[in-house]
């Protein structure tokens, strides 16, 4: 082998580090932009009426996590998800002992890592919305199950017992009794609601913002 040709093959070794560690750093930096968009959108929170109770708030914080998600793959998308909630703490604090942010946490893993799984596989329009309805159905699963057992619970004792919670949902909805019809009939609607609308801003955006992280220079 001549001196040029190994020089040649050392340069294109050299070459392909640098790309390697140039996208490193610039997922590195997008992560960081996309946690801290999705930390200021939490702050923009609304109820949905008639749906669930006001102290259910829709915001739509997890459409960058799962922007992040679709762009360097699910591992990347659940660090999105907790440096969101961590910032959260830092801005906001806490006032269920970090109960709730950690119900935020495991029902936003709920949803981002369905989708950006099955997005991996199939990187199209029609893979993003399968995986986005997978997503939004795994959400409203264990949304109904950690508030049945853990949030409501938790709540409850902050609101005068268990049955005052209740009475909320019963003025709502007769035909609930318990915190697991609670949480059916109300928490799984607004699953239900916020994942439809988070899906639907994720398709319109995704394809614009990715060419903007993923070529960003840093």
């Amino acid at each position: 082998m001549s001196t040029e040709t190994m020089e040649a093959g050392k340069m294109k070794e050299i070459k392909k580090a640098q790309a390697g560690s140039t996208s490193r750093v610039r997922m590195i930096a997008s992560i960081g932009m996309l946690s801290a968009i999705a930390a200021v959108l939490m702050l923009f929170e609304f109820p949905i009426p008639f749906i669930a109770p006001s102290f259910y708030k829709l915001d739509f914080s997890e459409v960058p996590v799962l922007i992040g998600a679709f762009a360097f793959g699910p591992i990347a998308g659940i660090v999105i998800e907790l440096v969101k909630i961590l910032l959260n703490l830092v801005i906001n604090g806490t006032l269920t002992f970090g109960v709730g942010e950690l119900a935020n946490f495991l029902i936003g893993c709920a949803l981002v890592a369905p989708a950006s799984i099955i997005y991996s596989v199939n990187k199209t329009r029609r893979g993003a919305l399968i995986g986005l309805t997978v997503g939004t159905a795994v959400m409203i699963i264990a949304g109904v199950f950690l508030n049945a057992y853990l949030l409501l619970p938790f709540y409850a004792q902050f609101m005068g017992g268990m049955e005052a919670l209740i009475s909320v949902g019963t003025a709502m909805h007769a035909s609930i009794n318990s915190a697991l019809s609670f949480a059916l009939l109300l928490v799984a609607p607004f699953n239900l609601v916020k994942g439809v609308l988070v899906s639907v801003l994720t398709l319109l955006l995704y394809k614009r913002i990715s060419r903007i992280i993923k070529g960003v220079n840093v």
